[in-house]
């Protein structure tokens, strides 16, 4: 993993942005993995104001890592309807090009089958966009979830409903199950970029980064990835034990490989 330690939470959005931006220059048809919770927003929007300032986005797709299982798409706490607010239309994407899990299938077996196949037919994810939970999950990949996990039903950890409770009126109104992209899913991604911000995070970020590879810290598949990349505020990377390593390698990295 390349990881990269930056003063502030919105100095993360922006290098993550950018390295998304560089990778859609180059490539007008990217498809990125789309996450949702409160760390990429720094991400969208500042690939929003990319867009307005001249990126063309305009064959870029992208597929959601997950979905509620049950929850009205018309819902403001769907992520159907937070993909639409917080990327599709700042974005100016195609809607028909961007995808989430359909948590509301009769079958949810097949919908995940079906899931698989589209992520498939667009020749796979390009970069993948994480958060990461304060248990160490990256979508809804709960502590155990096998790492040749597929996309699937979960049912969603005690701290995970509590963590999001935050953006319901209250704690019953949090789903107990979710749709999520498998950690086998996640990893055939050409690119992961995890970021992260906040001491809130920080005992995660250590335990993925530096701990041991073990489904109980389920972004520690990370270290398993041929191409991941962590972007983290100093709040997030206080618990790293070689943060000064990291920054001395950033600093030091050949002009070919910067995106920054």
């Amino acid at each position: 993993m390349e990881i990269v330690i930056l003063p502030t939470a919105a100095e993360v959005g922006r290098a993550a942005a950018a390295k998304i931006a560089h990778r859609i220059a180059r490539h007008p048809e990217t498809v990125l993995g789309l996450a949702t919770g409160s760390s990429p927003l720094a991400i969208y929007a500042e690939l929003a104001a990319r867009r307005e300032a001249g990126l063309d986005v305009g064959r870029v797709s992208g597929f959601a890592l997950d979905e509620y299982v049950g929850l009205p798409t018309s819902h403001p706490q769907s992520y159907a309807s937070v993909i639409r607010t917080t990327v599709t239309e700042p974005l100016g994407l195609d809607p028909a090009r961007v995808h989430v899990p359909d948590g509301l299938a009769d079958d949810i077996e097949a919908a995940c089958a079906a899931y698989e196949a589209a992520i498939a037919d667009a020749g796979g994810v390009d970069v993948q966009i994480l958060g990461i939970g304060a248990n160490g999950h990256i979508g809804f990949n709960e502590p155990t979830s096998s790492f040749q996990s597929r996309t699937r039903i979960k049912t969603l950890a005690p701290r995970t409903r509590q963590d999001n409770a935050r953006f319901f009126d209250s704690l019953d109104e949090v789903p107990t199950h979710c749709v999520t992209q498998g950690l086998g899913t996640i990893l055939e991604a050409r690119e992961l970029l995890l970021v992260a911000q906040g001491e809130a995070k920080a005992d995660a970020v250590a335990a993925a980064v530096e701990g041991p590879f073990a489904s109980v810290v389920p972004a520690s598949v990370l270290q398993w990835h041929r191409s991941a990349t962590v972007i983290l505020d100093e709040a997030a990377a206080s618990k790293l034990r070689l943060a000064e390593y990291y920054r001395y390698t950033y600093e030091h990295k050949p002009p070919f490989q910067r995106w920054d």
